[in-house]
């Protein structure tokens, strides 16, 4: 064995070696006009698609090994407004692909009837993507997980007989294909494959099942030879995927998940398939409690490097823009908001320095290209935290190396063929030539941003009414069944909410004479969250946690003697979107039963409850124009009742710039605008740290109308609706935070005919930055130059030392701008002044503040 595979890296490394050679020869051919030519109109021509394979080192697109950065973005989470500007975004940022998964329980919600409308126009998304001149891959699952509403299953999977999801299960592996095979064909009928001319040229199926497949046993390793062979079936023309598969059959190419696949992939299953990454998560998607999180940027631009000097050839950002999670899409007990943290933060507004210092990543990955595909590989350890990748392509000068300190706390100063470089803690340093640093991935030389949430001014005359929701009794809602139905079984995936009912009889002598004991009512349910009503009255409200779904509900009642109507509202918070057998998942009551009365400990679970789907005001869609009008609406006076429906208009927010809504003063339910749904929102469940979880609520710019704009709120518990504010988002706080050590920015660098080399004659250190959206530097809200400033962009603090003309240099430099840049010089700083602090290694750090 081990012979065996000596020989196919002898074979491999001899195949490397002659094709470098014969792309050495051609390359002589670029530098004349002509040649150059010829180049870039083969670049174009890759991009409209043509024949897919690939080799141990890469995808190859019509004939060419490509390196490949990509971003998640789902066309579901945003709208088709915005899908022209994320897309434009990404390619800016550097990227030449789009990811996105395909979402089978919107496409197919009931059985037989499909969607490919709106935000879920798939094709229209994809041929976007095409414009645009990128490539794409499709993740048809069809489980997806994604934090999605029932991981992208349709829930009348669930309810077909004998039924298992994701095993050797004939009634499964049926509509699977089915719904493979609809998807396929309808991207076929619009050539969007690459071999078709499309932008297609990677495809995945299933995803993460080795997570999961040891639960199926036998089923499991049956189920995952036969999604390969499916897939391969549908002759798409570009190789399919299985991400986290380390058994995936050939032809499929297994790839790796994860924060540092630099480190932890074990690399793909056959020498000659190539190294890719299918999700490189940007962030920690949140669930509702959770406090904040971030994923520095310094951390992403490590893992990425480290993964391409090892033979990585593709990583894709998961998300690049995570978006909104719309109406009841969000998967159990996910917030809204998803992905925020992402190079495009969920308004579509690069985050910086998350998106520019990755676009300078990818800027210093391109200058290495040729040698990273072409080139023979090597390492060589330097100590035991230090160590070079590098590729060279025999008998030329074209080389690129990796100079990597694997120490998370210590720098070092590494010497390699001649030269010493220094290395932050933590830190990759990229050399396309083998001689320069172009690029470090802890040292950030691109701008920072600060979002920023504004009061619009134009919006805000809200004039709150209200409409409550009757609570039912056996009366309206009588008894059909014994005991509590199963919650999802219930619901069926129509609503959050259903109604329970059941009466409690009892005699004077059953209920407690001191004045001190008090009946309580416990209710154990299985998920997720339920609000308690006795004869009509509120009493309480209980949840559960994405990690603990099951809880118990207790609180005092007050029963009278004679016929008590007890009246539960059970709710979930989206399905389980993960795990095995995830069709015997269940949520709802479980267990009633009522302490303290004189006769003792009650269980009332088998007492017979009636059941109804849905909320009145779902049924009277009393959140869009004409629903509105079949109920009575009140004026408000302070805190309402919960469960109480709340109305207003608005006019549209000035400027274009994103809008959004903050919740402060409610509790839990669900925002509708002109009758489209944004989402849950949930102000009550606290983080450890106090705070909600997500406070502002995306409200896309097509939803709204110049004028009289329908908002309309349910709110489950006690809320006042006069602290509800409408905001307009924008990123207009730029700022740099620059030191004398850091190398120039990489875009200082070319390129061309093969050679590398410098773009200006002078090259220097500067501190660079941008408007957004062709604004203009209007005020210099902060700048230091001298020892570092404390906080971050949005909040700096003077240091001890600085350059008194600070301010003045900045101003010099960018006022009245859309972009500047301002030189790491002290010449310029201490011109007609002493320097307080020579021996300190200079900060220069500003913020200014951009506007039309």
């Amino acid at each position: 064995m081990a012979a065996s595979v000596s020989r196919v890296l002898l074979i491999s490394l001899i195949s490397m070696v002659i094709s470098a050679a014969i792309v050495h020869a051609k390359g002589r051919g670029h530098h004349g006009h002509r040649g150059k030519h010829l180049h870039h109109q083969n670049r174009n021509q890759s991009m409209q698609g043509g024949p897919v394979t690939y080799d141990g080192r890469s995808l190859i697109i019509n004939g060419k090994r490509e390196l490949l950065f990509s971003g998640a973005i789902h066309y579901t989470r945003s709208t088709p407004e915005m899908w022209p500007d994320l897309i434009k975004k990404a390619k800016h940022g550097g990227l030449n692909m789009i990811e996105t998964y395909v979402f089978w329980n919107i496409h197919e919600p009931v059985q037989g009837q499909y969607n490919f409308e709106g935000n879920y126009d798939l094709v229209r998304f994809i041929k976007l993507v095409q414009e645009h001149g990128m490539y794409a891959t499709i993740r048809l699952g069809p489980f997806i997980q994604a934090e999605w509403n029932h991981g992208g299953l349709p829930y009348w999977l669930r309810e077909v007989p004998g039924v298992i999801f994701r095993s050797d299960s004939i009634a499964f592996k049926y509509h699977m294909e089915k719904y493979v095979q609809l998807i396929v064909n309808k991207l076929k009928e619009a050539k969007l494959f690459s071999p078709q001319g499309g932008p297609i040229v990677l495809a995945q199926i299933e995803n993460e099942y080795n997570m999961v497949q040891l639960a199926y046993r036998e089923l499991g390793n049956n189920y995952v030879r036969w999604a390969a062979a499916m897939a391969v079936q549908q002759n798409i023309g570009v190789p399919w995927i299985m991400c986290k598969q380390k058994d995936a059959p050939d032809p499929v190419i297994n790839t790796c998940n994860g924060r540092q696949c630099g480190d932890t992939f074990m690399g793909p299953n056959k020498p000659y398939k190539p190294t890719l990454w299918t999700e490189n998560w940007t962030a920690q998607y949140r669930v509702f409690g959770d406090p904040p999180s971030q994923r520095p940027v310094e951390d992403i631009a490590f893992a990425v490097a480290r993964f391409f000097s090892k033979k990585g050839s593709l990583t894709n950002y998961y998300m690049y823009h995570g978006g909104t999670n719309f109406g009841r899409t969000s998967a159990i007990f996910t917030t809204t908001r998803y992905y925020d943290e992402a190079p495009l933060d969920e308004y579509g507004l690069t985050r910086d320095p998350k998106w520019s210092h990755l676009k300078d990543l990818h800027k210093a990955l391109r200058l290495s290209r040729k040698a990273m595909l072409w080139g023979v590989p090597g390492v060589q350890k330097m100590s035991a935290d230090t160590e070079v990748y590098f590729y060279e392509m025999p008998a030329t000068d074209i080389c690129a190396a990796f100079l990597t300190n694997n120490n998370l706390t210590t720098e070092a100063t590494v010497g390699w063929r001649g030269q010493d470089y220094y290395l932050p803690p933590h830190s990759v340093s990229i050399l396309p030539d083998c001689k320069t640093i172009v690029f470090n991935t802890q040292t950030i030389v691109a701008q920072h941003n600060s979002r920023n949430f504004v009061r619009s001014t134009v919006a805000n005359n809200l004039k709150w009414m209200k409409y409550a929701e009757p609570i039912p009794s056996t009366l309206q809602v009588p008894v059909n069944n014994p005991t509590p139905l199963e919650l999802y079984t219930l619901l069926k995936d129509t609503s959050d909410y259903a109604w329970y009912t059941t009466i409690l009889a009892l005699n004077p002598q059953d209920l407690p004479r001191k004045a001190s004991i008090q009946p309580v009512l416990r209710i154990a349910s299985l998920g997720h969250a339920l609000h308690l009503f006795v004869n009509g009255e509120y009493i309480g409200f209980g949840h559960g946690s994405h990690d603990e779904k099951s809880f118990v509900l207790e609180k005092p009642v007050q029963f009278k003697a004679g016929v008590n109507q007890i009246t539960l509202l059970a709710m979930t918070l989206g399905l389980p979107d993960g795990g095995a057998y995830m069709e015997h998942r269940y949520a709802g009551p479980n267990l009633i039963i009522v302490l303290g009365l004189n006769t003792g400990t009650l269980d009332i679970t088998k007492n017979g409850w009636g059941h109804q789907v849905g909320l009145n005001g779902e049924k009277l869609q009393v959140f869009t124009d004409e629903g509105s009008k079949q109920v009575q609406w009140d004026k408000t006076k302070g805190s309402a009742q919960g469960l109480t429906w709340y109305k207003t208009y608005f006019d549209a927010p000035e400027g274009n710039n994103p809008v959004a809504i903050r919740m402060t003063g409610m509790g839990k339910g669900m925002i509708w605008v002109n009758g489209k749904s944004i989402g849950r929102h949930w102000m009550s469940f606290l983080s450890p740290l106090g705070e909600p979880t997500q406070s502002e609520y995306h409200i896309p710019r097509s939803f709204i109308k110049p004028t009289q704009n329908l908002l309309v709120v349910l709110e489950e518990q006690p809320g006042k609706p006069k602290h509800i504010e409408i905001l307009i988002v924008n990123r207009d706080t730029i700022c740099s935070f620059i030191t004398e050590y850091h190398p120039p920015n990489v875009k200082s660098w070319a390129r061309q005919d093969s050679v590398f080399r410098p773009v200006l004659d002078v090259i220097r250190s500067s501190a660079d930055i941008k408007c957004p959206d062709n604004k203009k530097v209007v005020a210099v809200e902060f700048a230091s130059f001298g020892d570092p400033p404390a906080g971050l962009c949005g909040s700096y603090v003077l240091g001890k030392c600085n350059s008194p003309v600070s301010k003045e240099v900045v101003e010099q430099h960018c006022l009245g701008k859309s972009s500047c840049s301002v030189p790491i010089d002290r010449n310029i700083f201490f011109k007609n002044t002493t320097d307080g602090c020579p021996g300190i290694k200079k900060t220069l750090a500003f913020q200014v503040k951009c506007a039309i």
